[in-house]
């Protein structure tokens, strides 16, 4: 190699930039070992001898700098926005701002991505994967892998974590007060699936809050600062603290209409200074004597007279001419399908076709003699041409929208030729298939062999022009929609006629079209002006122009053609080709004509073609952009200029003011300058205004940016079919200032954002289609483009295929940035252009970007001609089917008009005056009371002789006394001791029970470990017999040998048990007395259970309590003893342990036990107990309800069949600690409603530490209500009722009717005082079966009094009251209860632990991850919880991992929509992740432990920017 002694680094930038590109040539095979070897010695060789001497620098900024896409020959490329984008001016001016951006240094965190998820696959093999299995498989092994081959910084965090702090001192973090109720945990068992609950260990958790307080300050807020997310956490706080621009707008308070406004505008904004607009007159449009009445007249001509004389020379692959079409030909062969059209098809009677009936043209670019034949035969049949394109496969991008275009234009026959209809997907028996969204077609074929010679006497009817329709074009919105412009007879001759005038065609010139000849200037130029001026066509499909870019240049160079019809891609790959041609004369070329000279960008691509083939003849002055539009078809072109004459000047605009839509000269910053070129005056015959482009058309002034608008009698008339869109656009009259409209003449919009230059020149700087507006200020998509590829991007994404589009979210535009990847790119690399980009885009435009995705190459859908079809690739981003591999999303920079966070009024107004407030404002004090419970009269809970499922009471006294004499004999225990009693589900544990309280020990029901999961729910057992300083364990044979396995040894210390005794095989023994408690305050049982902020607490039950509750429960439910209950509930805590082991034998009614695993094993288990012993009242968990909804669901009818009935059922009451799940009983009701299930049936109750059950439905108390309140003001602790449906509403349902003996009142947590019905509050509750206390070991007297006998501040201070931790209101409605009053309903809104307090408001995770969960189909489960201020939201992902990245944005999206908060981190986990309890509740607290110790494995963890 010819450059050993070089330094590159020393080398001028332009020939780093060429090796570079070599470089790139040769690793895309664009160029061969030989070919590149020789290139690059040519470069080196002038610095050889003399290095650090800099040689001139080339002068041109020509292409050979650019970073081009090279690899058409390859696949299928960029196509429509390839090279437009190239600037080199632009390219420095993103380099300096990214240099500026450098020493801010701004430090993003990289997203975390599983390795296994997005192996990038090599290009053509870029299908999904089809099934989902073999995904996961992989996950699973390399996450076997990672197990085995953990990093010593794995261990590092793993022995930081287990001594970090208790949850309690960091969920102590997100509350103003403090809630260290009692030693943490975790409980629950069951192995890993989402069936059985698994809760996680904690780490060693059992501290003070003196320790934990200490050995908080050597971690981060509690978290290991080893600990990998936490760094990045912080990371992206530091980021988040750089100032973002536009300052936050001060509105918004407290219940105001918080409808965002836009922020005040800035003073300094350029605003239009100039006069008013005078519309500009084009040139007349001159009569000339031969021309002909009808476009159909003129070849009627040239067949006749000019027979021989070449129409039409179409290539092939190659680039090499295929057939030549005569006008002789072409003439016949119309004529011939005219006459098969109209007399053919049908019977003489019942033709198929009319004249003026619409047709589809379907034939592919490469054949456009076929094309041709068919567009003239449909016009001499006087029907109406709709060409569209070949449509590839059932899910073309925008076929749909192809399908409304047939439909709005009535199209049922579509002509092609038998090529094409080969290759058109077809079904099973040979029949063409349904395309999505189109009518119901018949195909005919057109070629020659099928048509019939007209007879002698048939000749075509040829009127002279007029209003009818010609042919229809079609054109795609900006929403996606395809609509026809339909083109009249009249408008088709005339725009002929002034294309003809201004581009001076004569007759038998040579023209070169390398456009598509279906419509827009390649049909215009190169289909009818062509045969109105017996022009020889030569066309040059895209195809070939793939494989040979250099067609069209030795087309013309052959031919000696005089004009040619390219656009900015078609210069841009000449150029890169150009060197295999030394031979090439483009002299005769007199109109290059541009027809995208439109698009800003085109001006560099013009000047370095020039540059590059100047010196192979082409003269400056030919070249020519053009502007058009679908709809006013052409609206201006520059016509060629006297040879040696200037040419035109160019505007250098400000970027800045373009975006407030005015023009300045860019003088200032010479990095965000746009050079726009002209394209020349407007037709002859047409009249042009600007106008505002949104609202009413009012007139711009001189130096504002505006819609061009035409009138001309060579436009389109109307969309076709379609009469209200065509009254906006094609009927358009300017309004001045006073808003009073400027003459009569109706205007049409053309779509082109521009303004009038010196000399009547027209200038356009973008479109409406790709128009953003972002806070009131105009971007335009193109520029936006060409600032993301001046950022080089060589190595990540490939050129030509970026979408640059807007969404709207939280009454705002926001930007988004789609690009292909290219499959060797690194995540590094691309996460650095990525970054990049950001900086590029905001120091240029001053405008933040949304969301930036990279997706694995071809996988963006394509329109026909290669470009990327950006409407499709939005609603793929919106609907979450673009599947990603690399996505950044900016919200907390681009979002700006949040409202303002609420400042936390300081508590002057005492809870005094607040009372007296809500008095005399008529409110009532929120308080309600269950009825009245009568005496109690048996204290004692021994009773005798009842039937009980399958032991009568009788038989359960028999077996609690053997247990009660083997304790007394082996356990050695006092009086008062406490007993662990580790039993499954069943007899066994009733019986258990009543033995401790017959010796008089204390009971403490522990849920048995999960034998296949030991790890995970062994340590809660521990923890819970540690904590109670339980004396013994009462436990069967299986389980004893579980706690003193091996397995169990890996887990705990199994030296330490107390004394295990078993009870499967007891002696037959009585005892020698039966205990019976001196007072009712004894102690009756302890209650354990894990909240679920993972915190274990054990409350003491004394026999008062347990009897007045088992009363309450029973004159609520009415509970005598004939009845039948069944039980499906895990019977370890709260009310499910009270329901399954006391009430029954309280009320002596039988009950029947269904352990919720069993529904494992058999899901209709408990439906079918129902059914079949006609149960009346039935109680269960939300997790057996969602287990039957998601499981039975489906299969009611089968049900059905087998006499499964559940009419019997009265009430069905679902045991919750939490708020009620309206969704799930909802559905649970109206699925089971076939089955006989009374939709008044399904109700919820409520409990919690304090007092296991506050609320039951009863059978006697009216129906729960439901209400809607406002979800703004439920933030600020207000409750305020709205209708169903009203926007930001959120269905609550009563929590069940207040339990006799029950008080309960709405307390503010921070004063203590009583509130109003109308406001949010904890619920404090009195009644005579609250808990006595916690059971705990540490002493914490101060709690127990806080929790169990407080005062309220104000008001009525001597009653002792208890608080739940939950917040809830009282509402009257208009229900009355069994006395006769209005009944009083008590909402739960959620737990106060958990809530969120974010920008000043209160937030309950549980709505934010309602709004997650409608998100997304695959979006199983989710969780959020905050971290520093920062919002975690994580998704728990049911369907492949491909769209993982897809859910990013939508979850970003609709938290910010629904509820104006931004997203922090987004973590995208598998399914089953999230951990979940018994009750079914999450535990969200366990899962940022997880997450924060980086033991999740999540398969994606973005961090929003």
């Amino acid at each position: 190699m010819a450059d050993r002694g070089v330094d590159l680094s020393a080398l001028p930038k332009e020939v780093r930039d060429q090796l570079a590109e070599l470089d790139l040539e040769l690793s895309e095979g664009d160029i061969t070992q030989k070919g590149y070897e020789k290139k690059r010695a040519k470069l080196l060789a002038s610095y050889i001898s003399h290095l650090p001497s800099k040689t001139s620098s080339s002068s041109a900024p020509g292409p050979s700098t650019s970073s081009a896409s090279r690899h058409h020959r390859s696949h299928r490329s960029g196509g429509a926005r390839d090279e437009r984008y190239r600037s080199d001016i632009h390219t420095e001016a993103v380099q300096a701002a990214l240099a500026k951006h450098k020493e801010e240094k701004m430090a993003l965190p990289m997203p975390t991505k599983r390795r296994s998820a997005f192996v990038q696959s090599p290009i053509d093999t870029c299908t999904p994967p089809e099934d989902e299995g073999s995904l996961r498989r992989k996950a699973a092994l390399s996450a076997a892998l990672a197990q085995t081959l953990q990093s010593p910084d794995y261990w590092i965090n793993r022995s930081v974590q287990s001594s970090s702090t208790s949850s309690s001192a960091s969920s102590t973090l997100s509350h103003g007060e403090p809630k260290t109720h009692v030693p943490p945990d975790v409980t629950s068992s069951a192995s890993q699936d989402r069936g059985s609950r698994v809760d996680l260990p904690p780490a060693v958790r059992g501290m003070s809050r003196g320790q934990s307080r200490s050995s908080m300050l050597d971690t981060a807020d509690g978290v290991p600062v080893s600990s990998r997310v936490s760094t990045k956490i912080q990371q992206l706080l530091n980021t988040l603290k750089r100032p973002k621009r536009p300052p936050l707008s001060e509105f918004f308070l407290d219940d105001s209409e918080e409808i965002v406004e836009v922020p005040q505008p800035d003073p300094n904004t350029p605003k239009p200074e100039g006069r008013q607009i005078i519309p500009v007159k084009g040139e007349p449009l001159g009569v000339v004597s031969n021309w002909p009445p009808a476009l159909q007249a003129a070849l009627a001509r040239w067949g006749a007279t000019q027979a021989k004389s070449p129409a039409l020379t179409a290539l092939d692959i190659t680039g090499k001419p295929l057939y030549t079409l005569t006008y002789g030909k072409l003439w016949s062969r119309s004529l011939k399908l005219a006459y098969t059209l109209l007399n053919k098809l049908g019977t003489k009677t019942e033709p198929v076709l009319q004249p003026g009936d619409r047709v589809a043209l379907v034939y592919p670019n490469s054949d456009p003699g076929m094309f041709w034949v068919a567009f003239y035969g449909c016009l001499l049949a006087e029907v109406i041409p709709v060409p569209i394109e070949v449509p590839l496969s059932r899910q073309d991008a925008g076929s749909q929208q192809i399908g409304f275009l047939l439909g709005s234009c009535g199209v049922s026959l579509a002509l092609t030729s038998e090529v094409c209809l080969k290759g058109l997907p077809k079904t099973q028996n040979g029949e063409i298939i349904q395309f999505k969204g189109w009518p119901r077609m018949k195909w005919v074929v057109t070629d020659t062999k099928y048509l019939t010679k007209p007879s002698k006497d048939w000749q075509p009817h040829i009127p002279t022009a007029n209003t009818d329709t010609a042919y229809i074009e079609y054109k795609a919105s900006k929403e996606g929609t395809v609509m026809g412009v339909a083109v009249s007879k009249i408008a088709m001759l005339t725009h002929c006629q002034a294309l003809t005038q201004a581009c001076n065609y004569c007759e038998g010139e040579t023209l070169v079209n390398v456009l598509d000849c279906k419509k827009d200037m390649g049909l215009w130029h190169g289909v009818l002006t062509s045969v109105m001026n017996r022009i020889h066509t030569i066309t040059v499909p895209y195809a070939v122009m793939k494989a040979c870019p250099m067609s069209w240049v030795q087309r013309v160079h052959i031919h000696k053609a005089r004009v040619a019809l390219v656009k900015c891609r078609d210069l841009h790959w000449a150029m890169m080709a150009h060197k295999e041609q030394k031979d090439i004369n483009l002299s005769s070329i007199r109109m290059l004509i541009v027809a995208d000279g439109a698009n800003p960008w085109s001006v560099s691509s013009c000047d370095a073609f020039l540059n590059v083939f100047q010196s192979h003849g082409l003269k400056p002055e030919v070249i020519c952009p053009c502007a058009t539009s679908p709809e006013a078809l052409t609206v201006a072109i520059r016509r060629p200029g006297a040879r040696g004459a200037p040419l035109p000047a160019r505007a250098i605009l400000s970027m800045g003011g373009l975006s407030h839509g005015v023009i300045r000269v860019n003088t200032e910053d010479k990095n965000s300058a746009l050079t726009v070129q002209d394209v020349g005056h407007i037709m002859p015959g047409a009249l042009m205004c600007i106008v505002k482009p949104e609202g009413s058309p009012q007139l711009c002034k001189t130096d504002e940016i505006g819609e061009i608008v035409i009138n001309s009698r060579a436009g389109g008339t109307m969309y076709y079919g379609l009469p209200g869109v065509t009254k906006t656009t094609f009927e358009v009259i300017p309004v001045n200032q006073a808003g009073a409209p400027v003459g009569e003449i109706p205007f049409t919009r053309t779509g082109l954002l521009g303004f009038v230059g010196p000399g009547s020149l027209v200038f356009v700087v973008g479109k409406i289609e790709g128009l953003l507006m972002v806070s009131g200020r105009r971007h335009n998509a193109d520029d936006l483009v060409a600032t993301a590829l001046a950022v080089e991007p060589v190595k990540t994404v490939y050129r030509g295929r970026i979408a640059v589009f807007s969404v709207t979210v939280f009454y705002d535009e926001r930007i988004v940035i789609v690009a292909e990847q290219r499959p060797d790119a690194s995540e590094e690399d691309s996460f650095q252009w990525m970054s990049r980009v950001l900086q590029a885009i905001d120091s240029i435009h001053q405008v933040g970007l949304y969301c930036l995705a990279l997706v694995p190459a071809n996988t963006l859908p394509k329109t026909p001609l290669g470009g990327i079809h950006i409407c499709e690739t939005k609603q793929n981003f919106l609907e979450g089917n673009l599947h990603p591999c690399n996505i950044l999303m900016c919200p907390h920079t681009c979002v700006t008009n949040l409202p303002k966070p609420r400042q936390k009024q300081p508590v002057d107004v005492g809870p005094a005056s607040m009372l007296v407030g809500n008095l005399v404002a008529g409110k009532r004090i929120a308080q309600a009371i269950g009825r009245e419970l009568g005496v109690v009269e048996d204290q004692d809970l021994i009773r005798k002789g009842v039937a009980v499922c399958t032991a009568t009471c009788a038989q359960l006294h028999k077996r609690a006394e053997k247990i009660t004499a083997t304790l007394m004999e082996r356990g050695g225990l006092n009086t008062g001791d406490n007993v662990v009693l580790l039993y499954p589900p069943g007899i066994d544990l009733i019986a258990a029970f009543y033995g401790c309280l017959y010796a008089g020990v204390v009971p403490v029901t522990v849920r048995p470990p999960h034998p296949q999961n030991l790890a995970a729910t062994l340590p809660t057992v521990r923890m819970i017999i540690d904590v109670s300083k339980a004396a013994c364990i009462l436990t069967t044979q299986p389980l004893m040998r579980i706690l003193r396995s091996r397995e169990a040894a890996a887990s705990v210390n199994v030296k330490t048990w107390p004394t295990i005794i078993d009870t499967d095989d007891l002696p037959r023994k009585r005892p020698p007395h039966i205990y019976k408690p001196p007072t009712a305050e004894m102690l009756a049982y302890l209650d354990f259970s894990v909240s679920t902020t993972g915190m274990l607490t054990g409350v003491k039950m004394s026999h008062a309590a347990v009897s007045t509750l088992c009363r309450s429960i029973k004159l609520q439910c009415e509970l005598y003893s004939s009845r039948q209950v069944a039980i499906c509930l895990d019977p370890y805590c709260g009310l499910g342990f009270v329901l399954w082991c006391l009430s029954s034998v309280y009320s002596g009614h039988q009950s029947i036990l269904i352990p919720p695993l069993e529904l494992e094993s058999s899901l209709p288990v408990w439906l079918s107990t129902l059914s079949q012993y006609k149960i009346r009242d039935t109680f269960c968990s939300y997790s057996v309800m969602e287990l039957c909804t998601k499981g039975l669901g489906t299969q009611t009818e089968m049900l059905k069949a087998r006499g499964l009935n559940l009419s019997c059922v009265r009430s069905c009451v679902v045991i919750a600690e939490e708020r009620p799940r309206l969704a799930l009983t909802q559905s649970f009701s109206k699925l089971f409603k076939d089955l006989g299930l009374s939709p008044r049936a399904v109700s919820t109750a409520f409990g919690s530490r304090v007092n296991l059950a506050i609320c039951l439905q009863g059978t006697a108390g009216p129906d729960p209500s439901t209400v809607y309140v406002d979800m703004k003001s439920l933030r600020h602790d207000r409750v305020r009722l709205v209708e169903r449906g009203a926007p930001q509403s959120l269905p609550l349902m009563e929590s069940g009717t207040i339990l006799p003996g029950v008080r309960v009142i709405i307390v503010n947590p921070e004063t203590r005082g009583p509130l109003g019905d109308s406001h949010l509050g904890e619920i404090w509750v009195n009644s005579p079966h609250n808990a006595s206390g916690y059971y705990t070991i540490y002493g914490e007297e101060s709690l127990q009094a806080d929790h169990f006998n407080t005062r309220l501040s104000f008001g009525e201070p001597q009653t002792l009251w208890a608080r739940t931790s939950y917040l809830g209101f009282i509402k009257r409605t208009e229900l009355l209860d069994a006395s006769g009053d209005r009944h009083d309903a008590l909402f739960v809104v959620g737990s106060l632990d958990e809530t969120l307090e974010l920008r000043g408001l209160r937030y309950h995770p549980i709505d934010i991850e309602t709004s997650v969960s409608r998100a997304h189909r695959s979006i199983a489960e989710s969780a959020v919880f905050t971290w520093t201020n920062l919002l975690v939201v994580v998704a728990e992902l049911s369907g492949s991992e491909q769209e993982a990245l897809d859910l990013v944005p939508l979850v970003t999206n609709v938290v910010l929509e629904e509820h104006h908060l931004i997203v922090g981190v987004v973590v995208i986990v598998d399914p089953g992740v999230i951990p979940i309890n018994s009750r079914g509740e999450k535990q969200r607290m366990h899962l940022r432990d997880s997450f924060l110790a980086d033991q999740l494995d999540p398969i994606y963890v973005a961090y929003n920017m």
